[in-house]
């Protein structure tokens, strides 16, 4: 039986997009930050080099993964990132500070709930391209409205208490 394929192939993030996102996201160097669809870790690294931060890039594609953690030990920050081959549906996110995605709008949508119930409050998702549905982002930053339009958005988990 062949194995079965992913929901989406590999696109880079462009790399005005990448800065933007991490500055998006106000990173520090105390921050965890998981890259769920990572593919060559690209975010991630440029987010260990630029801001210290510790992380996790997960992705389905051992080849992709391979050449992450490669580029990271070249940069010197493969010591502060792992990248790991799993389904991101069943990745334990509890650690994270930081959450960065670039999926499609049912992958983003099937992700939610988990978001929502294992990040701590003021932890901040940042996805590239597409929303969470009704889910209001804290923030949408729009790069080049006068060509292609790429649009970032941004959300912070809620304190529990403002929920009640």
């Amino acid at each position: 039986m062949p194995a079965p394929r992913p929901d989406i192939g590999f696109i880079p993030t462009p790399s005005d997009a990448m800065v933007a996102m991490l500055k998006l996201a106000e990173l520090s160097p105390s921050d965890v930050v998981y890259d769920l669809g990572c593919g060559d870790g690209r975010l991630l690294i440029r987010a260990a080099v630029d801001y210290g931060v510790q992380g996790v890039g997960v992705d389905v594609d051992a080849a992709l993964l391979q050449q992450a953690q490669a580029k990271a030990e070249q940069e010197g920050v493969g010591d502060r990132l792992a990248f790991r081959q799993e389904n991101l549906f069943e990745t334990d996110l509890r650690d994270a500070t930081v959450v960065f995605i670039y999926l499609l709008p049912h992958l983003n949508l099937r992700l939610r709930p988990r978001l929502q119930a294992q990040l701590q409050p003021g932890s901040r998702i940042v996805t590239h391209m597409f929303d969470m549905g009704d889910w209001a982002p804290h923030r949408t930053l729009h790069l080049h409205p006068s060509e292609e339009d790429s649009v970032l958005y941004l959300w912070r988990i809620p304190n529990k208490k403002a929920l009640k």
